[in-house]
C-alpha cells in the first residue's frame, strides 16, 4: 500500500487517472432512477484519493477546462446566436430571466446565512448544476488581492458546496420540473403532447412521408398490373395526388433495366423498385400489383447521410414546406438534430441553420438533396486542430480584457474567452462547415472527459480540507440548496406559461435548458412521452450556458464588493 500511495504522490497523472476510473465507477450507481452522474463521481474520487495529499500542477487543469469550455461553446454556438432572432425571443427572455433569478438567488442566500466567497460560488455551481462556474469563479478568486492562504481556502471551499447543493438541486429539479411545473401550468403533458402531434400531422398534408420519416423505410419490387399506371410517365405518376411519398428509383422491361428518368413510361408487365415508408408498403402496395423477389432490381445503392442545413433557402422554413421542393424527391428525412439533440420531424418544426439532417434514399437522389440543403457530415475520425487551437487562443487573448464596474474590475479570464471564442468558431462552422470539424468521439473527449478531470483534478486539490469544510456548511446547504434550485424554476414556469404565453411542453423544455439540466429534460419527455420539449430546450440551453458561466466572475464581483 505504501508504494502505491507513493506513487500517486510522485506520479500525480496517475492520481488523475485513477480518479477518473473511480469517478465514472460512482457515476454509474443508480439509486431507484436516479444516478450522481460521472461529474459528481469524479469530484467525489477525487476528494477521497486527495485525502493522500497528491499536489497536481494547476496547469493541468486550466488545460482541460479550456478544451472543456471551448468545446461547449462550439457546440451551442448556431442556437446561441439562433436565440437572438425575434422569433426565438420568448425563450431567450425566460432564459434570462430564471438565469438572473439564479444568479441573484445565490447572492442574496450566501449574505444573508454569511457565506464566503467560495461557498457562495459552490452554491451558484451546485444548485443550477453549471460546473464551469467552479473553473471561472475560482480564476476570479485567484485575481483578489487576498493572502494567498486565504484565497486557497476559499477555492476549496467551492466543491464542498458544490458537491452538496449539487445533489439536492439536481435530483428535486429532476422530478419537480416534469411533476409540480405542469400543475402550476394546470395542464395535462400527455394531452398536450397528442395536441401537438395531431397539429403537427394535420398540417403535414401531402409531405406526410418527410414529416413521418423517422419511421424505417425500404425498397420494393412490384410488376405493374393496376391498368391505372399503364402507359403513364414516372413524373405523373408520382405527381398522382396520395396520402403517401412513394417513388420509383428503378424499373424492370423484360431483362432490362432501366434508370427512372421523368419521362420514362410504365408499360403493363415493368417491375418497379419502389421507395418509400415500411408502412406504406405494407398498406399500399398492392395498389400497383403483386410484390415481386427481384434481386438484381433492389441491387442498387442506397445512403444514409447526415446532412448540415446551410442553405438560406432551407433555414427558416418549416418541414411541410420542405415536401414540395425538388430537394425532397426521392428523400426521406429519418431524424432531425440541433445542437446534437433530437428533436421532432413535424410538420411545424422549422429548420435553423447548423441543424443535422439524416437523410435516406438512393445515392443519387441524396447527393441531389445535399447540394440544396448544405453539406455531408460524413464520418471521420480527423479534428481539426488548427481550428480548436487558433479558436482557444484567440479566446484567451479576449478573455484577459477587463473593464471596471463600480471600481471592481471584471474580466472574462483566459478561460471564459475560450467558452466566448467556442460560440464564434461553433456558428462560423455552421456557416462554412467546410473547415473546423470536431467528430463527434473528440467532441465526447473534450467536452466530457475534459470537464470531468478538470472536476477531478478539483477534488483532489481540495481533498484534505473538504470534511472539515463540509462539517462546516454541509447542514445549511442542503436547505439553502433546495431552495435556491427551486425558485428561479418556479418562477420561470409561472412566467414562461401566464406572461409569455409560451406552450407547456416548450415552458417545460426551455428551464430544462436554462438551468443545464439535461436529466430534466429527459424527464419531461419520458412523462409527455414526446420529444417536443427538445424544440424549448436548444436555445435556453445554449444561452444558459453563457449567462451561469459568466455569473461565476460576477457573484464573486457582488460577494466582494
Amino acid at each position: 500500500m505504501g508504494y502505491v500511495v507513493s506513487a500517486l504522490r510522485e506520479n500525480p497523472e496517475l492520481a488523475i487517472f485513477l480518479t477518473i476510473a473511480v469517478g465514472f465507477l460512482i457515476g454509474q450507481i443508480k439509486f431507484g432512477s436516479f444516478s450522481l452522474g460521472i461529474v459528481v463521481g469524479s469530484l467525489l474520487a477525487g476528494v477521497l484519493i486527495g485525502q493522500l495529499g497528491i499536489q497536481v500542477p494547476p496547469l493541468v487543469k486550466t488545460l482541460f477546462f479550456d478544451l472543456f469550455l471551448f468545446t461547449t461553446g462550439y457546440k451551442v454556438g448556431p442556437q446561441f446566436f439562433r436565440g437572438l432572432k425575434a422569433d426565438a425571443m420568448p425563450q431567450l427572455m425566460l432564459t434570462v430571466l430564471i438565469c438572473v433569478t439564479c444568479l441573484l438567488t445565490a447572492f442574496g442566500f450566501s449574505k444573508l446565512l454569511g457565506y464566503d466567497v467560495g461557498t457562495a460560488a459552490g452554491l451558484l455551481a451546485g444548485a443550477f448544476s453549471e460546473s464551469t462556474v467552479i473553473g471561472t469563479a475560482g480564476d476570479a478568486i485567484n485575481r483578489l488581492a487576498l493572502p494567498e492562504a486565504e484565497r486557497a481556502a476559499l477555492i476549496n471551499n467551492i466543491p464542498v458546496a458544490y458537491a452538496v447543493t449539487y445533489l439536492v438541486g439536481t435530483a428535486i429539479l429532476v422530478w419537480y420540473i416534469p411533476t409540480i411545473g405542469p400543475k402550476l401550468m394546470r395542464v395535462d403533458l400527455l394531452a398536450e403532447a397528442a395536441r401537438m402531434r395531431a397539429q403537427s400531422g394535420a398540417a403535414g398534408g401531402s409531405g406526410e412521408g418527410l414529416l413521418s420519416a423517422a419511421r424505417p423505410f425500404d425498397v420494393r419490387a412490384y410488376r405493374v398490373t393496376n391498368t391505372k399506371l399503364f402507359n403513364r410517365s414516372i413524373a405523373e405518376l408520382e405527381a398522382m395526388p396520395e396520402d403517401v411519398r412513394a417513388f420509383i428509383v428503378r424499373v424492370r422491361r423484360g431483362e432490362t433495366l432501366l434508370d427512372p428518368t421523368p419521362d420514362l413510361v410504365i408499360l403493363e408487365g415493368d417491375v418497379a423498385a419502389v421507395i418509400a415508408r415500411h408502412e406504406a408498403h405494407a398498406l399500399r402496395g398492392d395498389v400497383i400489383g403483386p410484390e415481386v423477389s427481384d434481386k438484381a432490381l433492389l441491387d442498387l445503392p442506397v445512403e444514409s447521410l447526415d446532412v448540415v442545413v446551410t442553405s438560406r433557402t432551407i433555414v427558416g422554413k418549416k418541414l411541410s414546406e420542405l415536401s414540395g421542393l425538388d430537394l425532397a424527391h426521392g428523400v426521406f428525412l429519418a431524424k432531425l438534430f440541433r445542437a446534437g439533440l433530437e428533436i421532432p420531424v413535424a410538420a411545424d418544426t422549422r429548420v435553423d441553420r447548423g441543424d443535422v439532417m439524416r437523410l435516406i434514399g438512393t445515392v443519387a437522389d441524396v447527393e441531389r438533396a445535399v447540394q440544396a440543403i448544405g453539406y455531408p457530415d460524413r464520418p471521420t475520425a480527423a479534428t481539426d486542430m488548427i481550428f480548436v487551437g487558433t479558436g482557444i487562443f484567440l479566446g484567451g487573448l479576449v478573455g484577459l480584457l477587463s473593464v471596471v464596474v463600480w471600481g471592481v474590475p471584471l474580466t472574462l479570464t483566459a478561460s471564459g474567452g475560450a467558452l466566448v471564442m467556442g460560440l464564434v468558431f461553433g456558428w462560423l462552422r455552421s456557416v462554412y462547415p467546410f473547415f473546423g470539424r470536431i467528430p463527434e468521439a473528440a467532441v465526447w473527449i473534450f467536452d466530457t472527459l475534459g470537464l470531468c478531470i478538470f472536476i477531478a483534478i478539483v477534488g483532489l486539490s481540495a481533498g484534505p480540507s473538504f470534511v472539515t469544510g463540509l462539517q462546516a456548511t454541509g447542514v445549511t446547504l442542503i436547505g439553502v440548496g433546495l431552495a435556491s434550485a427551486l425558485i428561479p424554476h418556479t418562477l420561470g414556469i409561472l412566467v414562461g406559461r401566464y406572461v409569455l404565453k409560451m406552450n407547456p411542453l416548450i415552458v417545460l423544455g426551455a428551464c430544462a435548458g436554462a438551468g443545464t439540466i439535461t436529466a430534466a429534460l429527459r424527464a419531461v419527455q419520458d412523462k409527455a412521452q414526446s420529444s417536443y420539449p427538445a424544440l424549448g430546450y436548444t436555445v435556453p440551453y445554449a444561452v444558459g450556458n453563457i449567462l451561469l458561466t459568466a455569473w461565476g466572475p460576477v457573484l464573486v464581483a457582488m460577494m466582494t464588493i
